[in-house]
């Protein structure tokens, strides 16, 4: 009889990559807002500003999910440009 230690060491370790990121926004500068929220309308489709409003005071919130790296991070990029606190996730 295998002991259930033997087995786990004996089971090849896998290492997970992580390929679906998303983009969180956790915060913004108050001076900057409006810019902010006119980049969340043009991030998120079929959004208005009042919408885009909500979201960028409802801070933290997810901005886009299940994303590819790259994209993730031009995203990022792209909402700390106009003033937003974002992070990959």
């Amino acid at each position: 009889m295998v002991s259930a230690e033997k087995v786990e060491e004996e089971a090849p370790k896998v290492e997970t990559t992580k390929i679906s990121f998303n983009v969180k926004l956790t915060g913004y500068d108050e001076k900057r807002k409006i810019e902010l929220i006119k980049k969340i309308r043009d991030i998120i489709p079929n959004l208005n500003l009042v919408q885009a409003k909500k979201v960028v005071e409802g801070v933290p919130v997810n901005v886009k999910t299940d994303l590819g790296k790259t994209e993730a991070e031009e995203l990022k990029g792209a909402i700390e440009s106009v003033g937003g606190k974002a992070d990959v996730v």
